[in-house]
């Protein structure tokens, strides 16, 4: 097949290109040196001049180095034609066969230039030997031998060329199938983060609302003070969900961080928050008192994540107490939460009589696992859950 455009290869193709119009006006003169006045002279000057038109219209057509084509055979042929009318005229035109040497072997497929190169190989040796007058073993094999080596030579750089065209396209593949895998990576990482959010903080807040709402529903002929107690109750916890939706769209840390006071502080607006008549939350911090040198995103997921396992604690566990104790060490912080509920087997599938469904415990996973850190569920039907997430720290606190 032809071989594929080359932009590097147009400085070669001008060289080659002034070679020949060097060697043709080389011959020329020699001729009319050493042989003036002879009948075949008008004869030669006229095909030298066709043939310098001819390769003159090279750039026109398509010069030798560029872009080739289907039609390149009809172009090259008439200059070959040409060249060979002067050789058999002329022996010295011969050595202008080196400038199409080129031209073949850039523009033809290999087998059709190299059919092209042997016979203007015969050519120029059949040339040499007439113009000596005698037979010379170097005239007969000094030329065959040197198209080998330079079509020899030209061949492998073409294919050296086109196996580092075909590992540079092979890495340019590669390369953009890993930039369309991160971005996948990163859309799919994304989504699961907002997922997260939502669950962590919309979703527990408008189940928490649905909850009040349906208590202060069954008490509303009965106890209307109750009711009304609940529907305030309602109120402020759809309240807190509009400003973390707020503060969500802007990418913020949780509202209750963000208030001031660290983590001690936003486990125990959360705790009040999530108390009431049929859940007490109950709250207790050991760290001498580095919770306020933990990373920020450290604090923003522990607060999320007990923010989700108190969800699960007041959806699933029908509990009446739940505790959440934050621990820090030197090499990890820990965060337990725990309740008297009616507990679970962690072993069960999420589809199980556990009730584990949706994003509870997943989600608690994949913030852990974002951090580095581990979830430990430990429960036993009838005895209560304690869910134990461990975030190691960098360094000495």
């Amino acid at each position: 097949m032809p071989k594929p455009y080359d932009p590097d290869a147009r400085w070669l193709g001008a060289v080659m290109y002034a070679a020949f119009f060097l060697l043709l006006g080389g011959a020329l003169a020699r001729f009319l040196i050493n042989h003036p006045g002879e009948p075949r002279t008008p004869w030669i000057v006229v095909l030298s001049a066709v043939l310098a038109l001819l390769h003159l219209l090279g750039p026109v057509l398509g010069a030798p180095g560029a872009r080739p084509g289907g039609r390149w055979p009809v172009r090259l042929g008439p200059v070959v034609v040409v060249w060979t009318v002067l050789v058999v005229l002329a022996p010295s035109f011969s050595w202008c066969a080196v400038p199409l040497f080129y031209t073949g072997l850039r523009t033809l497929p290999t087998r059709a230039a190299l059919v092209l190169v042997t016979v203007l190989t015969a050519l120029v040796v059949a040339a040499q030997l007439r113009l000596a007058g005698r037979f010379d073993p170097n005239l007969l094999l000094a030329p065959p031998a040197v198209a080998a080596i330079a079509a020899a030579v030209f061949l492998h750089t073409e294919r050296q060329a086109d196996r580092q065209r075909a590992l540079i396209d092979d890495l340019l593949r590669t390369r953009r199938e890993l930039a369309a895998s991160e971005r996948r990576e990163g859309t799919l990482a994304e989504r699961q983060r907002l997922a997260m959010e939502i669950h962590d903080s919309l979703a527990q807040g408008l189940s928490s609302q649905r909850m009040l709402l349906q208590a202060a529903e069954r008490v509303w002929e009965d106890d209307p003070a109750k009711a009304r107690r609940h529907v305030r109750s309602a109120a402020t916890v759809a309240e807190h969900n509009l400003a973390e939706a707020r503060r969500f769209v802007h990418d913020l840390a949780p509202t209750d961080l963000a208030r001031g006071g660290g983590l001690r502080a936003a486990l125990e607006a959360l705790a009040e928050r999530e108390s009431g008549e049929d859940l007490t939350v109950r709250v207790h911090v050991d760290d001498d008192g580095r919770v306020p040198l933990l990373p920020d995103r450290v604090q923003s997921a522990l607060l999320r994540i007990a923010q989700g396992a108190l969800s699960n604690v007041r959806e699933h566990a029908s509990a009446g107490t739940a505790t959440l104790t934050l621990t820090v060490l030197d090499d990890q912080v820990l965060l337990d939460v725990s309740d008297d509920g009616r507990g679970f087997d962690p072993s069960a599938p999420p589809s199980g009589p556990a009730g584990l469904r949706g994003h509870g415990l997943p989600a608690i996973r994949a913030r852990l696992r974002q951090l580095g850190g581990t979830l430990t569920v430990e429960s036993t039907p009838g005895e209560g859950t304690v869910l134990s997430a461990a975030v190691p720290l960098e360094g000495p606190r």
